[in-house]
């Protein structure tokens, strides 16, 4: 992964796979107003606000700790 690869866009490059992640990004490759540019607490609010379920929240904090993990790499 590049060093420099957003959060949004690393997660968009999941929008293929058959996971809870790969649904996750193709909700957010369709939401127009998704807050890239905003951190992991900012995304969750987001998602909050808009009545996600538990386990879209969960799937976010989930798909946040890969990023920061591949990040490390």
């Amino acid at each position: 992964m590049t060093r420099s690869q957003s959060f949004t866009t690393w997660l968009k490059g999941h929008v293929k796979d058959n996971s809870a992640i790969g649904d996750l990004a193709r909700d957010v490759a369709a939401d127009r107003n998704w807050p890239s540019g905003k951190q992991l607490k900012g995304q969750r609010e987001y998602l909050e606000s808009l009545g996600a379920i538990p386990a879209a929240v969960e799937t976010l904090e989930r798909a946040w700790s890969l990023y920061q993990e591949r990040a490390a790499e």
